[in-house]
């Protein structure tokens, strides 16, 4: 069977060289990724390199980069993981949701505004 346009010749789970855990803790799916300073070395693997090209223009979540490299999440972890571990790349925690508001602080912040007047 030939592979059609823009299917992977090769399996995506090759990507994580065989693993099923990745190399440390695991990466969130929404954690912010940012390509550091650091030069990437020419042996490096030909998706992890193209993970850290897709990095330079700016910053983006491991989901977003899964998409542009049209990989699974979670084999896009497992590059992730594995070049913030040599230093690559810095991962950030995902923004946590916010929280319920107080209403009554609220309503106290009102009215001391409306006291300015």
């Amino acid at each position: 069977m030939t592979p059609g346009p823009g299917r992977r010749l090769i399996p995506a789970y090759l990507v994580t060289g065989g693993r099923s855990v990745p190399t440390g803790p695991a990466l969130d799916r929404l954690a912010v990724l940012v390509r550091t300073d650091e030069h990437v070395p020419p042996d490096i693997g030909s998706e992890q390199r193209r993970l850290c090209e897709l990095l330079e223009g700016g910053a983006l979540t491991v989901v977003e980069c899964a998409a542009h490299l049209d990989l699974p999440v979670s084999a896009t972890v497992f590059l992730a993981t594995d070049l913030v571990a040599a230093g690559h790349l810095h991962a950030r925690p995902p923004i946590p949701r916010a929280g319920e508001i107080d209403r009554s602080l609220v309503e106290r912040l009102l009215v001391g505004l409306r006291s300015l007047h």
